[in-house]
């Protein structure tokens, strides 16, 4: 009766080893999960800025605003009949 028990204890081992620590074991799914999750993650930040960039591609090719919104705040530019002034901030302590 002895060796029946060892028998089928080692036997529950055998088959719990591939279920474990195999190639398709539960280890290996649960890391899966894990990389899964976090590139669903990052794959919907780029979603969204994807969609951002999208917006601003067709506002640029169906209207002149965001290029004049552009020309005047990255590059400085004024229409003829403006007048820029600039105010400079004071420095600290003063």
């Amino acid at each position: 009766m002895r060796w029946l028990t060892g028998g089928l204890i080692a036997l529950i081992i055998l088959l719990q080893y591939p279920l474990w620590l195999g190639k398709g074991g539960w280890l290996r799914v649960w890391e899966h999960d894990r990389q899964l999750r976090v590139q669903k993650e990052a794959t919907k930040k780029l979603e969204i800025r994807n969609a951002g960039l999208d917006a601003e591609v067709r506002d640029l090719k169906q209207g002149y605003d965001a290029i004049e919104e552009r020309a005047r705040f990255e590059l400085g530019m004024i229409r003829q009949d403006e007048h820029f002034v600039q105010i400079p901030e004071r420095a600290p302590g003063k």
